[in-house]
């Protein structure tokens, strides 16, 4: 039996503080947080499953994921989900698979920090809660590895300003 996931909420509810910021970042990208201006770097959005697929792909080949996330050798399944409300990465024995959201409905998990989430459940190797510490230090360092360390400090202010840990 896994561990309770008791920060699942809170995680989601700061990670909607992220999501907007970088919905409001505007043409110049240039934001102010925890007394650093800095420029957020864009982040993708998807047309569909199949690009992020791809893009899934492409991240767990980065020579950068390779060498830090053991995980990222093992494959992982990407596919359309039903429904619109959640994304959601699932382990079942030797299987993974992230499954996406891609009705007119449930277009806003087609964006890459909504990938990055799932696919940081993909590697994060820890036994402990779905979204407990090994998730967020995995998330928080795949976003930096793959976005940049603009992102990823983002991440660190928010997590932390949020209480999550």
């Amino acid at each position: 039996m896994s561990p309770r996931d008791v920060g699942r909420a809170q995680m989601y509810a700061t990670e909607r503080l992220v999501f907007r910021m970088f919905e409001r970042a505007g043409s110049a990208r240039t934001v102010q947080i925890a007394g650093t201006e800095l420029t957020l770097p864009t982040e993708a959005l998807f047309g569909s499953v199949d690009s992020v697929r791809d893009y899934v792909s492409r991240v767990v080949s980065m020579p950068a994921v390779l060498e830090r996330f053991p995980r990222s050798g093992v494959p992982v399944a990407v596919r359309s989900r039903g429904g619109f409300r959640s994304a959601e990465y699932r382990r079942v024995g030797g299987h993974a698979e992230i499954a996406i959201p891609d009705t007119r409905e449930g277009r806003w998990a087609l964006r890459e920090l909504v990938v990055l989430h799932e696919l940081a459940h993909h590697l994060d190797d820890g036994d402990g809660p779905a979204h407990g510490r090994g998730f967020v230090l995995t998330l928080t360092e795949l976003v930096g590895t793959v976005l940049g360390p603009e992102a990823g400090f983002v991440y660190r202010v928010i997590l932390a300003e949020s209480g999550v840990r």
